[in-house]
């Protein structure tokens, strides 16, 4: 790995540095889940309010990646990734004084979804497969990957730490401080969207729109990240309320996230290690159906912790392992120029899966008491994503193969 002559920014500087954003932005946003219920009872809402800020926050995230890739794209990530961080701790802040629902979902649904997607961490990533020749960029979207895990693993339990410590309004203010850190970082990530190692393409945005518009591959891709967007968004914000439920104490589940985040890490990279050996729409299909699994056992197994954490280790190491190898596919496909934006409509499908599973957890429970419908549902779309996986096509497009 080889940094441009007379570049300060290294390969290891500019990984470093990518890694950390991915480590603050996710980690800050894996947490919001153990707000769900000392905000409702404190402000005396139905979890369905809170599970639609967070059903917005995914969708606005969804909505706004494309826009944020494709700036990126453009003009460099730099200045993208700055706004982002900045209206990212603003919606955070705005969460801890929102007093009624419509400010709780313009601040902590619209706002931080927006400002998500443009700090999100696959911008980031995109800037660290730039500095690393094609067949080690694989591993390099699995450190980043890894990262973002790290954060959720350290974030959950500092989070939790937080609200119990300070109460829920000064926890939020906390983690918006935290979040402007990303800042500094951004200026370390290369802002030249040219730069790129091994690899030329002379392509307008356009014609790269029309070319993964026109790819059977890239369709079924963008299909089958809606039931990761599901899944995830799903655990993310129900799973603490739910062990609550079962009469665990609240500890367990802020552990049970940071578990998944701990596992998350290792799957993460053993993700981007299996991307450079194998099948990378193998390990896809392979990841979906151990997820319906997981999820099945954890319904018909005794509900104690150990079954908690067990379930939680167990989906962690399926959990993000899915971004490097659909990452991959993106750049294995396409090359790496028009990344972020390819990847960000491909994220838009996870998104309103995101949406869908956040918003009817809590739908579905205010009107049976019960997760066990949301849950079924998240089997079933693990197996048909199993499935839609497997007709991709991963090989290289003529134009790079020929390059």
């Amino acid at each position: 790995m080889n940094a441009p002559s007379g570049s300060w920014r290294t390969p290891l500087l500019v990984i470093t540095a990518g890694c950390l954003i991915s480590l603050i932005g996710f980690g800050v946003r894996s947490g919001f889940g153990l707000f769900l219920e000392p905000m409702t009872v404190s402000m005396d809402w139905n979890r369905e309010i809170y599970g639609l800020a967070m059903a917005l926050q995914n969708l606005f995230w969804g909505l706004s990646l494309p826009f944020a890739g494709a700036l990126a794209d453009r003009f460099g990530p730099v200045w993208v990734i700055i706004s982002g961080a900045v209206m990212y701790a603003l919606a955070v802040y705005g969460m801890s004084i929102a007093d009624t629902p419509m400010l709780l979902h313009l601040t902590g649904g619209i706002l931080a979804g927006v400002g998500i997607a443009f700090s999100a961490f696959t911008i980031a990533m995109a800037s660290m497969a730039r500095v690393v020749e094609p067949e080690k960029r694989s591993m390099v979207l699995g450190l980043g990957t890894a990262a973002g895990s790290l954060g959720q693993f350290l974030f959950s339990p500092i989070t939790q730490g937080f609200i119990g410590a300070f109460g829920w309004i000064t926890a939020l203010v906390l983690l918006a401080s935290i979040l402007m850190v990303m800042v500094p970082l951004s200026f370390v990530l290369p802002n030249d969207p040219n730069q790129s190692v091994g690899e030329t393409v002379d392509q307008t945005m356009g014609e790269a729109l029309r070319e993964a518009g026109g790819h059977l591959g890239y369709i079924l891709l963008t299909a089958g990240f809606f039931v990761c967007g599901f899944h995830l968004a799903f655990i993310t914000v129900h799973f603490p309320a739910y062990i609550q439920d079962l009469g665990m104490d609240p500890v367990i589940g802020a552990w049970a996230i940071g578990v998944i985040g701990l596992m998350n890490i290792v799957g993460s990279v053993l993700s981007g290690i299996a991307g450079q050996r194998f099948s990378k729409k193998m390990a896809l299909s392979l990841i979906y159906f151990l997820r319906s699994v997981a999820i099945l056992a954890l319904l018909v197994l005794p509900k104690t912790p150990l079954v908690i954490l067990t379930f939680a280790g167990a989906i962690g190491l399926l959990w993000l392992s899915t971004v490097p190898l659909t990452t991959g596919i993106v750049a294995q496909v396409f090359g790496v120029r028009y990344m972020s934006m390819l990847f960000g409509i491909v994220f838009l499908s996870h998104q309103l899966g995101s949406f869908l599973g956040v918003w009817l957890g809590g739908r579905i429970y205010d009107q049976t008491g019960s997760y066990d419908g949301i849950w079924y549902a998240g089997i079933i779309l693990g197996l048909a994503a199993a499935l839609v996986h497997l007709p991709i096509n991963e090989r290289p497009l003529p134009r790079l193969r020929m390059a």
